[in-house]
């Protein structure tokens, strides 16, 4: 088979080398790509968001399948432009990617079919938004842009000031430009978090080793929310019984729901939980594959990623019995100094191998790009160093030997991933 990729980060890398691994595969394509992907498929330079340019390379390069990564182009509906010419592709068409596209879709959809979450309003006027949270006057407070905001529209804010700063750089500013028509405001869940990827074709729902990510930049989850600076798989927290619960009472309603919708979900459905002292409940959906939890996750599966991705397209996902390594993950985000808010990057990355690589783990690229022999760093999450091992204990150990193989200028990292999932354990 020839398969496409579309995307450039982490989570693309680590599918391309897990599609690698197949004795299936002939060739790998990938749009944009990246550095570290350039290893493993022939990139080429048609952003992920452009629906038209990757139809054209996928007809030109007579590909078997496309695997559409990213929210945006999969929020846009270039599934649903796929299908129309033929081309077998993974991922859910438009309809269903509202799911993520839409807070206020997902939430509406939760209310209407009884599916656990925290209590929440949508607003459409600044003004409302704050006068709500000032009568309601539980801090923290969560306010969301409705929209997509490559994982940043989301603030938690300890007070009244905060909140209001919050509603007014959302809905007045547009700091996540139109993705701010609407905001959702939502009580603060506590517990432990869990991110559940898995895999559904419409009917049958197979969930994936579950995760723990660290969204903040700093040790001790200080600072700005990322995109994810690390993740640990399976996440402690989420016991067998747990995990049932989650089936019965999220996971299965959740696909029900969206056939309801005629919204029918193929593809990678992204469960964000908050296990709460009153059981789980949804913090968030994801119409992908997590970025990193990926990172994590797919190192640990045993099947062909093939055979799945098949499964999922031609709907017999039942018939499959998808098997998972015995062992624990962990990846540590290495970022560019500064990041989540300005930081410089074209710095040359030393000790990987020709690959791109390093012998013993898995590196992901995110933001690199090959300059002659050397690869650069080109973005505010560079590499994700991946290790697994018997234990996470091990695995978290592991990793950090790695993290200490590589050094590029102002390379900024947490050196604390994986401690609050080892407190669990202990």
């Amino acid at each position: 088979m020839n398969i496409l990729v579309v995307g450039g980060g982490g989570r693309e890398h680590a599918i391309v080398m897990k599609l690698a691994e197949s004795p299936k595969v002939d060739k790998l394509y990938c749009a944009p790509g990246n550095g570290g992907i350039a290893k493993y498929a022939e990139c080429f330079d048609v952003k992920a968001t452009d629906i038209d340019g990757v139809t054209a390379l996928a007809e030109k390069l007579a590909v078997d399948m496309v695997v559409v990564a990213p929210d945006d182009p999969l929020v846009m509906g270039m599934v649903d432009t796929l299908n129309a010419k033929g081309i077998r592709a993974f991922g859910p068409d438009k309809a269903a990617a509202i799911i993520e596209g839409s807070k206020v879709f997902s939430k509406n959809l939760m209310k209407k079919y009884g599916i656990p979450t925290a209590k929440y309003e949508v607003f459409d006027i600044s003004s409302a938004a704050i006068a709500y949270i000032e009568k309601e006057n539980k801090y923290p407070v969560v306010v969301k842009a409705d929209g997509l905001a490559l994982g940043k529209g989301v603030i938690i804010a300890q007070s009244f000031d905060e909140a209001k700063n919050a509603v007014n750089s959302i809905m007045e500013d547009r700091i996540f430009g139109n993705s701010g028509l609407n905001v959702v405001i939502e009580e603060f869940l506590t517990g432990p978090e869990v991110s559940v990827l898995c895999f559904t074709d419409g009917t049958a729902v197979k969930p994936m080793i579950s995760s723990m990510d660290h969204k903040r930049a700093n040790d001790n989850d200080e600072g700005l929310n990322t995109g994810g600076m690390g993740t640990v798989a399976p996440n402690p927290c989420y016991t067998p019984e747990i995990a049932q619960r989650c089936m019965d009472e999220i996971f299965i309603p959740t696909i029900n729901a969206m056939n309801a919708e005629n919204r029918k979900f193929k593809g990678c459905l992204y469960f964000g939980l908050m296990l709460t002292p009153d059981g789980p409940k949804v913090i968030e959906y994801n119409c992908r594959f997590g970025d990193p939890e990926t990172q994590v996750v797919l190192p640990l599966l045993d099947t062909d990623l093939v055979d799945v991705f098949d499964a999922v397209i031609d709907e017999k996902l039942s018939d499959m019995d998808i098997k998972w390594k015995n062992e624990s993950a962990a990846c540590v985000i290495l970022a560019s100094g500064g990041y989540p808010v300005k930081y410089q990057s074209g710095y040359t990355i030393k000790g990987l191998n020709e690959k791109g690589q390093l012998d013993g783990y898995l590196v992901y690229h995110a933001g690199t790009k090959a300059d002659g022999d050397e690869i650069k760093t080109a973005g505010g999450r560079v590499i994700g160093v991946t290790a697994t091992a018997a234990d996470l204990e091990s695995a978290l150990e592991k990793a950090y030997k790695g993290v200490n193989l590589i050094d590029f200028k102002d390379m900024h990292y947490r050196k604390d991933i994986g401690q609050r999932a080892l407190k669990y354990i202990k």
